[in-house]
């Protein structure tokens, strides 16, 4: 099986290349970088735009070939640089192409360091895609280090698309701690007290019992077909999403598993409004899980 590194074809960035390289570690699989470059003519239409779209292309292939020398001691990387109508059509069709099991991207430069970010490119490819599409967050460093402990982010309907189960197989086959993670927002009322200090601690601890049951439950389901060690089970809550998500411990070498909203398409990436909201408010890369 191959990952896919994609990018765009005027920007190369090292995140998403870096992260690829950690997952091959765990997976053993190929990776191959890919810069795709969007044509609105078909070739032959106009001898000055071909002759433009070459030179970009040369550029570009230049700038993988750059990565990929740099990552040679660590992991064999291909490239290329492939046309088609849009950066994600074109990342769909190179997951069909080399029978993909992932495709890994970079967040937007306008995003926060440190932190995942969608752009036009990955927002579109993350509602279609048929595949896990993994995310770095900007800035995301080369590091030697494997991926540890996968956390998958529990919602009430996050077992409607089979996200714990799928974490379970993913941290059994890569031979990594799993975690499931509740996040929820609190209104900044009952955090400054306006609610009776008795009630709000009810309404908390009732919130972490049910969030915690239903863990377990799917969990316990999950083990019916893959055998999965201890598993951890934490709650991170706060006044906005960022202090939710900040509100559990993170490490290097962790990785963020979102579910794709029930509303989605089956056998799609569809990411619904509370996985945007964890989204964006990530510390470590984050992998957006298809509906099975």
């Amino acid at each position: 099986m191959t990952i896919i590194v994609g990018f765009s074809a005027s920007r190369q960035g090292g995140a998403p290349v870096y992260l690829a390289a950690q997952l091959a570690r765990n997976t053993g699989e190929n990776v191959v970088a890919a810069a795709v470059l969007d044509r609105v003519l078909p070739p032959g239409s106009d001898p000055f735009e071909d002759e433009y779209r070459q030179h970009i292309a040369r550029r570009a292939l230049k700038g993988l070939e750059q990565l990929a020398e740099r990552m040679r001691n660590d992991t064999d990387i291909s490239v290329l640089v492939h046309e088609s109508r849009s950066v994600p059509t074109g990342l769909l069709e190179l997951v069909e192409r080399y029978d993909a099991s992932m495709v890994v991207v970079g967040s937007s430069s306008s995003g926060l360091l440190g932190r995942v970010a969608l752009g036009s490119v990955t927002e579109a490819l993350v509602h279609t895609a048929a595949v896990p599409v993994a995310i770095a967050p900007r800035g995301y460093p080369q590091t030697p280090l494997p991926l540890e402990r996968l956390t998958a982010a529990y919602g009430g309907s996050a077992d409607a698309v089979g996200l714990l189960r799928m974490t379970a197989e993913l941290a059994k086959s890569w031979s990594v701690e799993m975690r499931i993670a509740a996040f929820t927002v609190r209104p900044p009322a009952m955090f400054a007290g306006s609610i009776e200090p008795s009630a709000e601690t009810l309404v908390i601890r009732e919130w972490y019992a049910s969030a915690v049951q239903g863990a377990c439950d799917e969990i316990a389901a999950a083990r019916t077909t893959v055998a999965v060690d201890n598993v951890d089970i934490v709650v991170g809550a706060g006044v906005e999403w960022r202090d939710a998500v900040d509100g559990i411990a993170w490490a290097p070498g962790d990785l963020l598993l979102l579910g794709s909203g029930a509303a989605g398409v089956r056998a799609q990436v569809f990411l619904g409004s509370a996985a945007s909201r964890i989204l964006r408010h990530a510390p470590v890369p984050v992998i957006i899980m298809p509906r099975t």
